[in-house]
């Protein structure tokens, strides 16, 4: 494609739908073309604020468009992609790619085939200190993370895992580069009017021996977003909610003996790391028109996507299955 702006459209702007918009608006390689929402309320609220076009369907906007971002609930991801990427235009769309594994197959073999740009959403991955990572990260054997939040009714068509510990999945996944060896989770739904469950823990253990621990909750009653790296002579912690990563050294340790007592002396350093930090979601629209040009390579493509959503499948699947024995 030519460096001419690039004409942008919306389908769905709700809660995530109206940060994207919010967001491109003030880019100055997108155009923003229209908006198509369920809602006609929604649409015309936010093409009032916008000053941006609604559509009356899905099939008039796309003719008008270059590049869509697909912010619906996850059922309508398929459908949606798949009539996007047959009129040729590149995809945005919001994370997970799809309900299944198959429909995430057939969307990322059709926009190949197409040559089109069918990106997913790990805003997380454009996290100033989630990319500082990759700098410093190196033979990791264990990894902790913590994925908190209060109850939020805003999501309701997924689960905790779909919604929040997928990101985390696609994290790890990254950091250790290595085939995954197993995968045990469990999980429930506790608060919730709907049958998803709330709470997920995961632990998932690699060809080479690193195992990860990931813990998801959508029944917390603070907000916590943390990840421990343990690895040869460093742990490395990340605050996601700060964006501030910690690297911790033992520097030496003894025992000291007095006529009282037996007594162990532990000294260690801590480094900080500099970040630089930015916002995350226009990030990933910058990365995203880079790719459309030629000028960047996605930085999640289509088939790494496809190996989170099959290990997340699969955590889900262990967390229903064992639900279903339960008796509360």
């Amino acid at each position: 494609m030519k460096r001419d702006t690039i004409r942008i459209g919306y389908i769905g702007v709700g809660h995530m739908g109206q940060y994207h918009v919010n967001v491109s608006c003030n880019i100055p390689d997108y155009k923003p073309c229209g908006i198509y929402d369920i809602s006609i309320d929604r649409a015309n609220e936010i093409s009032k604020q916008f000053h941006i076009p609604v559509f009356q369907n899905v099939d008039s906007l796309l003719s008008e468009i270059d590049a869509l971002v697909l912010a619906v609930p996850t059922v309508h991801h398929y459908d949606l992609a798949r009539q996007a990427l047959e009129k040729g235009k590149h995809v945005l769309v919001e994370k997970p790619m799809t309900e299944t594994v198959e429909q995430a197959q057939e969307l990322v073999h059709l926009a190949e085939t197409q040559g089109l740009i069918f990106q997913v959403g790990h805003v997380e991955r454009f996290n100033g200190a989630v990319a500082e990572l990759g700098k410093i990260v190196e033979k990791p054997y264990l990894i902790e993370s913590k994925r908190l939040a209060p109850r939020n009714e805003r999501v309701q068509d997924i689960g905790v895992v779909l919604d929040l510990m997928i990101h985390d999945i696609d994290i790890v996944l990254n950091l250790v580069q290595d085939e995954v060896h197993s995968v045990h989770a469990c999980g429930q739904s506790c608060i919730s009017s709907h049958s998803h469950e709330d709470f997920a823990i995961a632990i998932i253990q690699f060809r080479n021996g690193c195992v990860a621990n990931l813990i998801a909750s959508r029944a917390a009653q603070s907000k916590t977003r943390e990840l421990h790296i343990s690895q040869p002579n460093a742990l490395i912690i990340l605050d996601f909610s700060t964006q501030n990563i910690s690297v911790h050294r033992l520097a030496a340790s003894a025992y000291l003996m007095t006529q009282k007592e037996l007594k162990y002396k532990q000294d260690s350093f801590v480094e900080k790391i500099a970040v630089h930090r930015d916002n995350p979601l226009k990030q990933e629209h910058d990365h995203f028109i880079g790719c459309i040009r030629g000028l960047q390579k996605p930085l999640v493509d289509g088939y790494e996507e496809l190996r989170t959503l099959q290990i997340a499948n699969d955590i889900l699947s262990q967390v229903q299955s064992q639900a279903e024995t339960l008796v509360v």
